[in-house]
C-alpha cells in the first residue's frame, strides 16, 4: 500500500455512544502520554519510556527511565519504575543483573523488555475487579539473560527470562526459555538454521526466541472445568522470532500448552492458520466479553526457523505473510471466535491486504463493552472496533522521532484504555463525537476545492452510474459483492490464512 506523506493526526473519528469511554495511555516520542477520547492531552510524563507504559488506579504510571546503550545491548531497559501523577518515583526495580560492559562502569540494571504485570491484575489492562496494587504486591517482569547453550547454538544467546519480584525488589521466582528447548517443538530443519543463526544482533548475541509478552492466566472457565493446564497462576507468553505461543506451569516451569512453531501439523492448526511474528498474546480475563478465549495480534511479516524457500533461502524467517490479523480463538478447539483482518477493514482484493498491516510491535485489548482496542503499531494507528467490525474511535499518533539519523516514525508499541475513575486528579472530560472527514472532498488549504466540482462530460453509450472497472458493479457499499469479486482470485478463507 502506498503511504501518503501528508495525513491527519490525532482523533480521526469518534462515536461516543458506541465506544468504551475513558483515557488512553501510550508511549509517545515525548514520553508516556495520556489522552481523552477527543485526543486532548491529559498528562505527559515527559521522557518516561514505555516498554510498555501502563496506568494504575490513582493516576500512577509505570515505565522506564532509560535503556542500556552500546553494541552489547539489545532492547534492555535500565529499570522499571512506578511514578505518581506528578512524576515522583514511588517504586523502582533495577537489580536483575550487575552489568559490566567494556569501557563502562559496572551498574545494576533491570534488563526489562516488552512486558511486566503488577499483582492484582492479570493482563495489565482494565477488567472488572482487576485492579493492580499501587503500594505493595509482587511484579512479574520479562527480562534478558545472556547464556551459551550448545544444544541451541554455538553463538552467545540473548535468552528470555521471566522473574517475579516482591515490593522490596527481591527475586522470588524465575524461568528461562533455554532451559525448556526440548519442549518447544522445533523440527530438525528449524534446529539446523537456529544453530547457525539464532536471530543474531552483533555482539549483543542471538535473540533466538524474542518473547514479547507475559501475563498471568487468572481465574478462568477452563480451570474451573478441571483442566490443570489453565491453572490461574500459570503464565502465558508468545515468542515472536520463533512463532511460538505457550503457557508455563508456575509450579513446575513446564510448558503445558503450546501452538507453533509449525502450524501445519493438525487440521485444527491448519484451519487457525499460520500465526507469524505475533504480539500481545493473552487470555481474556474473567468479567470481559469473550472471557477465557485467547487474543493475539498476529502481525504477519516474517518469523520462524525451518525449511528454506524462495522468500527465505537459508530457512531463517522462513514464514511470511504481508498483512496482519487480530485473532480471538478457543484454546481447546483452536476455532476462531472473532477476528479483525484486512477484509473487515474493507480490502477488496488479496493484493490490498496491506491496508491492515503492522509487521512489528502492536496489541489488542478487549474492552468491557465487547469492543476491541487495536494498536496497529508501526504507523501509530489506534482504533476501537465493535464486534461487528465498525470503527468507532480512531487515532493517529502525532509525535514523530528520528532513529539513527534518518528513519522517521510515529510507531506506538502498545496502547491501553482505562476508565475515568483510575485518574481522580482531573474531572471527567466532556465527550464530543467526531464525524470522519469525507476523504473524497477534503483538501488542505490552497488545494483544489474538492471532488465533483469540475466539468463533467458524459460519454455516448456509457452509463455514468457504473464503475469503469469491468466486473466491479455500481459504486455501492456491498460487502458480499466485494468478497465475491475477490473469490475470483482467491478464496476468502485462503486470504485469512495465507502464509
Amino acid at each position: 500500500m502506498g503511504f501518503p506523506t501528508v495525513f491527519a493526526t490525532g482523533v480521526l473519528r469518534y462515536d461516543k455512544d458506541k465506544s468504551f469511554n475513558g483515557y488512553t495511555l501510550y508511549p509517545s516520542a515525548k514520553g508516556a502520554l495520556l489522552i481523552d477520547m477527543n485526543g486532548n492531552e491529559v498528562n505527559l510524563w515527559a521522557g518516561l519510556g514505555g516498554f510498555p507504559n501502563k496506568l494504575l488506579p490513582g493516576g500512577y504510571v509505570m515505565g522506564t527511565t532509560g535503556a542500556r546503550e552500546g553494541k552489547y545491548a539489545y532492547q534492555d531497559q535500565l529499570d522499571l519504575v512506578q511514578v505518581d501523577w506528578d512524576g515522583n518515583v514511588v517504586w523502582k526495580f533495577d537489580h536483575t543483573e550487575l552489568i559490566a560492559d567494556p569501557g563502562q562502569e559496572p551498574s545494576w540494571q533491570a534488563r526489562q523488555h516488552h512486558d511486566y504485570q503488577r499483582e492484582g491484575n492479570t493482563v495489565g489492562y482494565y477488567y472488572p475487579g482487576g485492579e493492580p496494587k499501587v503500594d505493595g504486591g509482587n511484579t512479574i517482569i520479562l527480562t534478558h539473560e545472556n547464556v551459551y547453550n550448545h544444544e541451541i547454538s554455538d553463538k552467545k544467546l540473548i535468552d528470555d527470562k521471566i522473574i517475579e519480584v516482591d515490593w522490596e525488589g527481591n527475586i522470588i521466582w524465575s524461568w528461562r526459555a533455554s532451559d525448556h528447548f526440548d519442549e518447544l517443538g522445533f523440527d530438525e530443519a528449524a534446529k539446523n538454521i537456529l544453530f547457525r543463526n539464532p536471530g543474531l544482533h552483533g555482539e549483543a548475541g542471538g535473540d533466538w526466541m524474542h518473547i514479547n509478552c507475559v501475563s498471568v492466566l487468572g481465574p478462568n472457565k477452563w480451570y474451573d472445568a478441571g483442566d490443570e493446564r489453565f491453572n490461574p497462576d500459570n503464565l502465558i507468553f508468545d515468542a515472536r522470532n520463533s512463532n511460538i505461543l505457550g503457557i508455563i506451569s508456575k509450579a513446575t516451569g513446564e510448558i503445558v500448552w503450546r501452538i507453533g512453531p509449525d502450524f501445519s501439523l493438525t487440521k485444527e492448526l491448519r484451519e487457525l492458520g499460520w500465526i507469524i511474528g505475533q504480539h500481545h498474546f493473552h487470555m481474556i480475563p474473567k468479567g470481559l466479553p469473550g472471557e477465557g478465549n485467547l487474543l493475539v495480534f498476529d502481525n504477519g511479516g516474517e518469523g520462524g526457523y525451518g525449511t528454506p524457500n524462495p522468500s527465505s533461502p537459508t530457512g531463517f524467517n522462513n514464514a511470511h505473510r504481508d498483512y496482519s490479523r487480530v485473532l480471538e480463538f478457543d484454546p481447546i478447539t483452536l476455532k476462531i471466535v472473532w477476528q479483525y483482518t484486512p477484509l473487515e477493514q474493507g480490502s477488496l482484493l488479496f493484493t490490498d491486504a496491506s491496508k491492515f498491516y503492522s509487521s512489528y510491535i502492536s496489541s489488542a485489548q478487549r474492552l468491557p463493552n465487547g469492543n476491541t482496542l487495536i494498536t496497529e503499531g508501526s504507523d501509530g494507528h489506534l482504533l476501537e472496533v465493535t464486534p461487528e467490525h465498525e470503527i468507532v474511535w480512531e487515532y493517529i499518533n502525532p509525535y514523530f522521532r528520528t532513529i539513527a539519523g534518518k528513519f522517521t516514525t510515529n510507531m506506538v508499541y502498545r496502547a491501553y484504555r482505562v476508565p475515568y475513575e483510575w485518574v481522580p486528579q482531573v474531572e471527567k472530560p466532556v465527550e464530543t463525537s467526531i464525524e470522519p472527514l469525507n476523504v473524497e472532498t477534503f483538501r488542505v488549504p490552497g488545494a483544489s476545492v474538492g471532488a465533483g466540482t469540475g466539468k463533467v462530460t458524459v460519454v455516448e453509450g456509457v452509463d455514468p452510474n457504473k464503475s469503469s472497472i469491468t466486473g466491479m458493479g455500481s459504486n455501492k457499499d456491498d460487502k458480499d459483492e466485494k468478497v465475491d469479486f475477490c473469490v475470483a482470485s482467491v478464496k476468502k478463507s485462503d486470504l485469512l490464512k495465507q502464509d
